[in-house]
């Protein structure tokens, strides 16, 4: 499995020079729990000028991995897709650790170009409004490392039927397929992670 690094600010670039099917260009980072989305959001965020960010996990809850999609798509993709803002209630993860409940609003503003970060975000439903679809690719036994260490060890068994359900979604969605670049989210070769991402040549 090959890596290179690649500048953020040339993603950037090329993302900007893309052309885009709607007003604002919506860039999809996506992959499995605990390969390093967020980080690689925040990263390609910055570098971008501080462009509003859309969380995946602001939505969805352990035990589902489709009914939550609808209200995702429209409070915060389709407003935001037609150059608007979106506001809309988090998810209670403080409080409902399952990700059932609801609690506070995030305002997203107007803005030329918005990241969606999270699990599936590049899923079939929403390909052709892509202005580009990354995918993060970190081994099975570091996600569920970071995953447990972040939720406890009692999570351990949420973290193993999720990734179940994660294997099933996404071997019939093939959404690491239609990815327009693989980045490492464990890269061993050095690289600055502020303004450089690691690409793979397959996953």
């Amino acid at each position: 499995m090959g890596e290179r690094p690649y500048s953020l600010a040339a993603l950037a670039r090329e993302i900007r020079a893309r052309q885009s099917s709607t007003p604002t260009r919506l860039v999809a980072i996506d992959g499995c729990g605990g390969a390093g989305k967020s980080t690689l959001a925040r990263a390609l965020a910055a570098v971008c000028g501080g462009v509003p960010v859309v969380r995946v996990d602001d939505f969805l809850s352990w035990h589902d991995l489709d009914r939550w999609w609808d209200r995702l798509e429209r409070e915060a993709l389709r407003p935001v897709l037609t150059g608007g803002g979106a506001r809309y209630r988090a998810r209670d993860w403080a409080q409902d650790p399952l990700g059932e409940g609801l609690n506070g609003w995030v305002q997203i503003p107007p803005a030329e170009l918005v990241i969606v970060e999270g699990i599936s975000c590049s899923r079939r439903a929403i390909t052709d409004k892509l202005t580009m679809a990354l995918w993060v690719h970190a081994p099975r036994s570091e996600r569920l490392r970071r995953g447990v260490a972040r939720d406890g060890e009692e999570r351990r068994p949420l973290w193993t039927e999720w990734m179940r359900a994660e294997d099933a979604f996404f071997a019939d969605d093939g959404a690491p397929r239609r990815a327009d670049y693989l980045v490492s989210g464990l890269p061993i070769i050095p690289h600055d992670p502020e303004r450089e991402v690691v690409l793979l040549d397959e996953v």
